[in-house]
């Protein structure tokens, strides 16, 4: 029998203690052997529960963490603290850790890995990221002959709703964001995914084990989508596009592009028909190609999924086969300055002959072709000009555009989003 220790009783904790139940038979047989939550660690011992044998259920953590039956510790507190302390006095003890915390492990998961291999334990975390999707431990093992050139995904299932939502029903940002919090895809406080700083730890894991270079979420460039304008979604259709929140690693020589922005991509891209509160992950190998992960991102059960999935894992290696922490390299984080991009713009302006040619000469001015011009909507001697450029370097582009703001002319800078044109 294996001993559990689960830290965090919310909704995935929940689902680990109800999937570990109801496949408890499969689970036994494919192991050789049984799992058993013997405590679970809850901050409110008062609260009912569906799940609430008293004898299990304790609000002191030396209870589970100084449990010698106890060989697994499963943390699903989330952020920051408590959780990175219960995490390390764990593995100090001697104990598996599996976890589903992208905070702990985007900031600290070096520093964890390679204590885990000082103790000669496993620190598991395939739920960190995308959910019920399987894309730590391929991208560990499956794809571990590769180079990894690019990886790229949408990895956050509300701002992914809220887009949607734009797109298919044309609602605004603000009917959008309603809608994914009555149903639940949303927080009370959605800042950690409207911001785009949810999708910047998860592409901060991904891009360390993609490139084997330690990369925190600080080093991010991140937009969120609070700024996406639903006449922005209804022009980006018009010239063939869907905008969604991309996290984008890519490698150039020593140094990595790391970015989550919202991104205009052409129709036919994979990442362009996910939809609702989806996840999916692009990875480009030199070997394999182009590989697509898909699924649930988020919710109770494909989370649990992953994380039993990962429990099983600690009891089938708890002898060997181990794998720690693979930063063996030190690569630069490219100035976001640097990156090249197309980009769609859309300016206000005042109506009037000249304006345009002014803009496009502070372009010019600053090596930057313009792909598309058009005029839209001309409404109280304003006009509204949309353009989208080709490809130029991120900084040239804000240059110009300091120097545009200054125009007497211009009456707003509406918009500037990235523009993908690969399909």
């Amino acid at each position: 029998m294996i001993q559990i220790g689960l830290l965090g009783f919310g909704t995935v904790g929940s689902g680990v203690v109800e999937l570990i139940q109801k496949n408890q038979s499969t689970i036994a047989k494919r192991l050789g052997e049984n799992l058993e939550i013997k405590k679970i660690l809850v901050r409110n011992l008062n609260k009912k529960r569906l799940f609430s044998s008293e004898e299990k259920i304790t609000d002191d953590p030396a209870k589970i963490l100084g449990d010698n039956e106890i060989s697994i510790i499963v943390e699903l507190i989330g952020g920051d603290e408590p959780a990175l302390t219960y995490i390390r006095e764990a593995l100090l003890a001697g104990k598996h850790v599996v976890t589903a915390n992208k905070e702990v492990i985007s900031k600290h998961g070096k520093e964890l890995l390679d204590l885990a291999q000082k103790q000669g334990v496993n620190l598991f975390f395939e739920a960190s990221v995308g959910g019920g999707i399987p894309i730590i431990r391929p991208m560990k093992q499956c794809l571990a002959a590769n180079e990894v050139i690019k990886i790229m995904g949408i990895l956050n299932g509300t701002t992914n709703y809220i887009l949607t939502q734009m797109t298919e029903k044309n609602k605004s940002f603000e009917e959008a964001l309603w809608e994914a919090q009555k149903e639940g895809y949303a927080e009370s406080d959605p800042a950690a995914d409207i911001n785009g700083s949810d999708a910047a730890r998860k592409l901060a894991i991904l891009s360390s084990i993609a490139f084997n270079s330690r990369i925190t979420p600080d080093q991010v460039y991140t937009e969120g989508i609070d700024s996406v304008n639903l006449i922005d979604i209804n022009y980006a259709k018009e010239l063939g596009y869907r905008i969604k929140l991309v996290a984008i690693g890519k490698r150039h020589g020593n140094e990595v592009e790391v970015s989550v922005t919202p991104i205009l991509l052409k129709e036919k891209h994979p990442l362009a028909s996910v939809s609702d509160a989806f996840n999916a992950i692009l990875v480009e190998g030199n070997a394999v190609g182009r590989v697509m992960f898909y699924g649930q991102g988020a919710g109770k059960m494909p989370t649990a999924s992953a994380v039993v999935a990962d429990i099983m894992d600690a009891v089938r290696t708890r002898s060997g086969n181990r794998i720690y922490c693979t930063c063996y390299d030190e690569l630069n984080i490219m100035n976001p300055g640097h990156s090249i991009s197309r980009f769609y713009l859309r300016l206000r302006v005042t109506d009037k002959p000249g304006v345009l040619s002014k803009i496009s000469g502070a372009m010019g001015e600053n090596q930057i072709s313009l792909s598309q011009v058009f005029q839209k909507n001309t409404m109280d001697h304003t006009a509204e000009i949309v353009m989208v450029t080709y490809e130029v370097p991120f900084e040239n582009l804000q240059n110009a555009l300091e120097e545009i703001k200054a125009y007497r002319q211009v009456e707003e800078i509406s918009s500037v989003i990235r523009v993908e044109e690969e399909s």
